[in-house]
This record gives structure tokens, C-alpha cells and sequence, in this order.
């Protein structure tokens, strides 16, 4: 304000060289002076009048005081998850799978051991030659722990994994737990094609995606497609991991076209959109 003010003194100051008093240029100061303070004031307000515009459409998340597996994962049964992603030699696939065929299921079977086989699948679209095993663990940590030091004396166990590593050319893993809205994984009558499509979140967002995925998975249960959902706990973290079966790859785009047709299914998709960072889809199949 004070350089507008000055201004316009400077260029009344040559028509007034002969004026003691010039009414003129007062006026011309007192005005440019409101003008100033009017324009600053109706900045103010459309500032102000924004933010709470803007207030109506920025999602308020609350503090949470709880770690995320407590306010998501299933309270009512202690289970834990492992998925292993193996990276089978092109030559060796074969061979692997009789492998895992032979030692894996002899695992399951045994009340010995308490875990179980959910699923062992190849890929079919997406990484090829990769095989995904899903183990269940009833009892959580412990359960986990309990199988692992049995398996160090197991004679056909330390085998398999003596021949395995001949086979493959990488492998990863992650303990996962179970979203407390989505079916517990059960045996299906096939013959299947699984899809299991995984997400990378923005850290800070899990429970958003819980609260969008907590209505959504209705709109997804009409052809028994929802296997299982979750999320890491070690491994790679602010990981989701969706598990669907289909009777084929058209039953698929029928299945999934029809999810558009329920209203709010398309504001569930826009919001988890953009709380994801990445994603990856791989077609799997027994």
C-alpha cells in the first residue's frame, strides 16, 4: 500500500509545484489508500471462503492410538499367513511342481504341524514361471514358531529344500494377517482361475483402505468370488494382497463388469486409487 500511496504523490507532485495545500493530491492519497485496504480486505475473505469450501471435500482422518493389525485383522481366531512367491529355472517347472506335490501336502495332512496348505498355485498371466504357496498357521507367531523348529528335524523337509534350491532362481515371502471383513480362505470345487492382485499403499493409509473395502467386498460376493483378503506384517510393508477365483477368464470380465452396475462401486474404486502406489495382477491357476 505505501508503494501505491507513493506513487501517486510522485505524479501529482508536478502539477502541484505552486500549491502549498493541494486538496488534489490528498484526495488522490485518501482514495488509493481505501482502495488498497478494500481490495486486502476482500482477499481476506475469499481466502477464508475457500478453506472452507475446500474443508467440505478434504477427508478427515482421526488419530489412531492402535497399531493397524488390531483395528483390522480378525479378533475372533489367532491366524497368521504366509505367501511365498518362488521364481522357478523355465526348465525346471515341471520337476518343482512334482516336488512340491510329493512334500508340501504330507505337511497339511499332519496334525503334528499346525498349519495348512491353503493353496499352491503356477502363474498364468503376469511373472511366468512362479509358483505362490498360501499357508494358513492357527495360533498366530507361535504356531509359526512351533512349525518352523519341527521342520529343522524333518529328514523329508530338509530334502525338499536341498532339491528346491537347485530349481529356483529367486524367492520372497511375507507374513500377512487377514482383513477381519473378507471370507476366511475354504477348499472350492473346481476346476478354478485365481487371481491374486496386490497392492502397494502410501504409508499412513491402511485403515482408509479398510474403511472403503469394509462396504466394497458386498458388491463382490455375488458369484462366491471373494477368496481371501490381506495385508503384511513382515516382509514387504503397506502391502494388500486380494485373492479372487473365477470358473474362467469370461466368467472373470462378466463377474467384474457386473460390480459397476452397484451403486458406490465406483466411488470405492476412485478413493482406493488414490491411496495406492502401485499394483500388480497375476492370473494363477492348480
Amino acid at each position: 500500500m505505501t508503494a501505491s500511496v507513493l506513487r501517486v504523490v510522485c505524479v501529482c507532485t508536478v502539477s502541484c509545484v505552486y500549491c502549498i495545500m493541494c486538496v488534489y493530491c490528498i484526495m488522490c492519497v485518501l482514495y488509493q489508500s481505501w482502495f488498497c485496504f478494500r481490495g486486502l480486505s476482500a482477499s481476506n475473505n475469499r481466502n477464508r471462503e475457500d478453506s472452507w469450501f475446500k474443508s467440505l471435500f478434504v477427508r478427515k482422518v482421526d488419530p489412531r492410538k492402535d497399531a493397524h493389525s488390531h483395528l483390522l485383522a480378525k479378533k475372533e481366531d489367532n491366524n497368521l499367513y504366509k505367501i511365498q512367491f518362488h521364481n522357478v529355472k523355465p526348465e525346471c517347472l515341471e520337476a518343482y511342481n512334482t516336488l512340491c506335490a510329493e512334500v508340501l501336502p504330507s505337511i497339511h495332512r499332519d496334525s503334528g504341524y499346525p498349519c495348512e496348505l491353503v493353496g499352491t498355485w503356477n502363474t498364468w498371466y503376469g511373472e511366468q514361471d512362479q509358483a505362490v504357496h498360501l499357508w494358513r498357521y492357527r495360533g498366530g507367531y507361535p504356531a509359526l514358531t512351533e512349525v518352523m523348529n519341527k521342520l529343522k528335524s524333518n529328514k523329508d523337509f530338509l530334502e525338499y529344500r536341498k532339491e528346491r534350491g537347485k530349481m529356483l532362481l529367486s524367492r520372497r515371502n511375507q507374513l500377512l494377517l487377514e482383513f477381519s471383513f473378507w471370507n476366511e480362505p475354504v477348499p472350492r470345487d473346481g476346476p478354478n482361475i485365481y487371481e491374486l492382485r496386490s497392492y502397494q499403499l502410501r504409508p499412513g493409509t491402511m485403515i482408509e483402505w479398510g474403511n472403503y473395502w469394509a462396504r466394497a467386498i458386498s458388491y463382490r460376493q455375488h458369484n462366491r468370488e471373494a477368496v481371501g483378503g490381506f495385508f503384511s506384517q513382515i516382509g514387504d510393508l503397506y502391502m494388500v494382497h486380494h485373492l479372487w477365483a473365477y470358473k474362467d477368464l469370461q466368467s472373470r470380465e462378466d463377474t467384474r463388469n457386473a460390480a459397476w452396475q452397484h451403486e458406490g462401486w465406483d466411488e470405492v474404486v476412485y478413493y482406493t486409487v488414490r491411496v495406492t502406489s502401485s499394483s500388480a495382477l497375476l492370473m494363477c491357476h492348480l
